[in-house]
């Protein structure tokens, strides 16, 4: 990197760090440390939703994700507006009047103590595995860029933003993630246009999304329905309803930026405008993703995009079959590159039947190179079994490292930079929340002085920052990132969701029937995960409708309370 590159980069974070600590100044009490005083806009509490589920996950694995999958992810999003709509109606209201500090603290009102430390307990598991994985993802970066082993890299980055989160609290994160989601967005945009701009000159923005959508890449909509999966419209508007009902209106990193809300209205505003603006702002991300493939139809892409772990291969007794297969590679390429332009060609002339020839054509080219991409995975493999072989991730970050111009490249890895401070931060501060108010205060220290919880809160920041560090030491073993926090989410979201349908809406089932059928339900998910085949979006209603049913079920056999 040049060194205006690593000017923006260090300049921009330092800057949104230190106007965070400025703006933030004098918050000692516990109130202000995890609520904010109550002061924030709608405004803000939509920036810093947003903010906080973006993480550097998204901007480096979703461009990954439509490079090798296309836009289908997108579906996973369509039941977000509906369930704002639900949490602005019935969560919200509920939160506000019983003045809690995290969301927890409604099911004791509504149940009792052991059913609210389970639900808490449940989210302090998923959630700190959670804020492993976002470490890992910008660790990626610098170990790509600068060859650092990615746990040293991890150690590093981690604890910067313990100190970060630690310094500021909820007011910090708040503020500062306005600055972060401009970055952010910013950021993003102007890749965009330039990767458009880098297309062959007799290639218009028109022929670039023509070639995608005949390469099945803006394969947006799928109405066809099928268990396993992943994403299409149904598993989206059931499975992601449900999810994001669980994540935005029971998982205190999001109850957290909501409940700083200057009143209601604020709240509500804020969570309605996320639901809004977040499909666009990922249909962005996911089409930047679609523009880099087609780049790359026309300038060769390498066999393998993470180019640390392949230069290590040279290194070893397989370097002489790495060269052999990356000759195959560029033959492919250049085989490749010569349909793709014929395609584009009928494209041009509306000729269907040299579009449907050249498809067809495509179809064996493209089988061919993936089983070349196969066979260095392979090698890779036999050099180092425990080396990462998977290399979506690196998709983004290594046509970002190598084509665009000085400058950007700085600014693009802060607004990755950014998104890790904005959802660790975010994390950390409400795992901290939930461990002090939940656990700590409740249970084993239930009379101190504010003092005494506030200093306990930093603590708890710094023994979840390092919790999630050890984690991320051993996220390298998941697929794809923004899949892995998903999935982590989806096997703990759907019960936390269904103790809180319960305690909202079915005042028949009592504490103890909807403790066991929450015990019971999460088992059942955990095992349906590891013995089926069945998509992970579909673990959230099955979880929640679990915990409903066995609450039900308990509330008749179980004895009864007088």
């Amino acid at each position: 990197m040049s060194y205006l590159d690593w000017g923006v980069l260090v300049g921009t974070l330092a800057f949104i760090a230190l106007y965070g600590m400025w703006k933030t100044r004098g918050s000692q009490n516990i109130e202000g440390y995890l609520k904010g005083n109550n002061s924030e806009k709608w405004w803000t509490i939509c920036l810093s939703i947003m903010a906080t589920q973006a993480s550097a996950i998204t901007f480096l694995s979703t461009p990954g994700q439509a490079y090798e999958d296309g836009m289908r992810f997108l579906q996973f999003y369509f039941g977000l507006p509906i369930a704002m709509v639900i949490i602005s109606v019935s969560f919200i209201p509920i939160y506000y009047r019983l003045k809690v500090y995290t969301a927890y603290e409604f099911l004791e009102s509504r149940f009792d103590l052991k059913t609210r430390s389970l639900a808490a307990f449940l989210f302090l598991v998923q959630r700190g595995l959670a804020a492993g994985i976002t470490i890992y993802a910008p660790a990626i970066i610098l170990s790509s860029i600068l060859g650092w082993n990615v746990n040293t890299t991890n150690i590093i980055l981690g604890l910067v933003v313990v100190l970060y989160t630690v310094t500021g609290g909820t007011r910090a994160v708040s503020v500062t993630q306005k600055q972060q989601m401009a970055v952010m967005m910013g950021g993003m945009i102007v890749a965009g246009i330039i990767v458009i701009n880098m297309l062959p000159p007799d290639v218009s923005f028109y022929d670039a999304v023509q070639v995608a959508g005949k390469m099945d890449k803006l394969n947006l909509i799928n109405f066809s329905f099928d268990w396993n999966d992943r994403y299409n419209v149904w598993s989206g508007v059931t499975g992601g309803l449900f999810l994001f009902m669980s994540y935005f209106g029971t998982d205190q990193s999001q109850v957290a930026r909501y409940l700083s809300g200057k009143s209601i209205t604020e709240s509500r505003l804020g969570l309605l405008f996320n639901g809004l603006l977040k499909i666009p702002m990922q249909f962005i991300i996911l089409f930047i993703g679609v523009m880099v493939f087609v780049f790359y139809q026309f300038v060769q892409p390498p066999v393998f995009f993470n180019k640390v772990v392949k230069e290590r291969l040279y290194e070893t007794s397989y370097a002489g079959n790495l060269i052999q297969l990356e000759t195959e590679h560029n033959a492919n390429f250049k085989e490749k590159t010569r349909v793709v332009k014929d395609m584009l060609r009928g494209i041009q002339a509306e000729d269907q039947t040299a579009i449907n020839s050249a498809r067809a054509e495509l179809n064996g080219i493209e089988a061919e190179g993936k089983a070349i991409r196969n066979e260095v995975k392979s090698l890779l493999q036999k050099a180092n079994p425990k080396a990462e072989v998977k290399d979506t991730d690196y998709v983004f970050i290594s046509f970002v490292m190598q084509y665009m111009p000085t400058g950007i490249i700085g600014l693009l890895l802060a607004v990755i930079f950014c998104a890790s401070m904005s959802s660790t931060s975010s994390e950390l501060n409400a795992l901290a929340s939930t461990t002090v108010i939940d656990m700590y205060k409740r249970s084993f220290r239930t009379q101190a002085s504010d003092t005494h919880y506030l200093q306990a809160s930093k603590l708890f920041t710094i023994g979840w920052g390092l919790f999630a560090i050890l984690f991320a030491t051993l996220a390298s073993q998941l697929d794809n990132l923004i899949q892995a926090v998903n999935i982590l989410g989806s096997l703990f979201y759907g019960t936390i969701l269904g103790i809180f349908v319960v305690g909202f809406y079915l005042k028949y089932i009592k504490a103890n029937a909807v403790f066991w059928a929450a015990v019971v339900a999460e088992a059942l998910v955990i095992l349906t995960y590891t013995t089926t085949e069945v998509g992970f979006l579909w673990l959230n209603p099955i979880g929640c409708l679990l915990v409903i049913g066995f609450g039900y079920f308990f509330q008749v056999v179980l004895p009864q309370k007088r």
